[in-house]
């Protein structure tokens, strides 16, 4: 179909990249997605039956990675928007958090997203074209305390944004890094903060689905999001 548009959203069975999931699916597109627990997609593939292709991955593993890629471009004639979302969130401190902790959040917040998009881009560069949203955080921009290895990875995850920004403006290629802060999602589950005072999901899927309705010339570089009140 000469209309037809395909998405790659990855950490879509719950929270902000469900949120997406969902936004991409009701603008029509057909989307891939993976994750350790398919039943988390039942319902979206009981709804969307033919939009949505899901495959088992966990992302601390590479290869895994990798597989998912393969999927992918087997199962998608090309990828015009890739979501790298998939995400682990573990607060503390440098000096005394569990030994191996930066490793693991390294691999899932970082390595996993580059190791997608290295396998993603040779389609998307032959098509001239496409948008890719890396989830970064407020905790890219700024230090804050017990942020530990979290915020490095995700310092780090803008990094790879910003260049890999740079280097695929001669395709055509868009990148933007989206830096939310607070968001209403089950990891804030019985902390006792009021989900008024944080944002919703859905505003970062919103905000993702307008940088997608730019002209081909304009790209929204980063995108900061904060609850009104600030940051907690």
């Amino acid at each position: 179909m000469a209309n037809a548009k395909y998405a790659v959203v990855t950490g879509a069975s719950q929270g902000i990249g469900k949120a997406i999931l969902l936004q991409l699916l009701s603008l029509g597109y057909t989307v891939a997605v993976c994750g350790r627990d398919l039943q988390k997609f039942a319902d979206v593939q009981r709804d969307f039956p033919k939009q949505v292709l899901c495959t088992k991955a966990d992302f601390e593993d590479t290869d895994d990675v990798k597989a998912f890629g393969a999927f992918v471009l087997h199962n998608l004639p090309r990828v015009d928007v890739l979501v790298n979302n998939a995400g682990v969130f573990l607060p503390g401190n440098l000096a005394d958090e569990p030994e191996g902790r930066l490793e693991m959040l390294v691999q899932v917040n970082l390595f996993a997203a580059y190791h997608l998009t290295r396998a993603l881009l040779p389609v998307m560069k032959n098509e001239g074209g496409g948008h890719i949203f890396n989830m970064c955080s407020v905790a890219s921009l700024k230090a804050y305390p017990n942020g530990g290895a979290y915020s490095i990875a995700k310092y780090a995850l803008l990094g790879f944004s910003a260049n890999l920004r740079e280097e695929l403006q001669p395709w055509g290629i868009k990148v933007t890094s989206i830096c939310p802060g607070a968001v209403f999602t089950p990891s804030w589950a019985g902390s006792g903060v009021a989900p008024e005072r944080i944002m919703e999901a859905q505003d970062i899927a919103l905000m993702l689905s307008m940088a997608l309705r730019l002209s081909p010339q304009a790209d929204v570089e980063t995108l900061v999001m904060r609850p009104v009140k600030g940051d907690l």
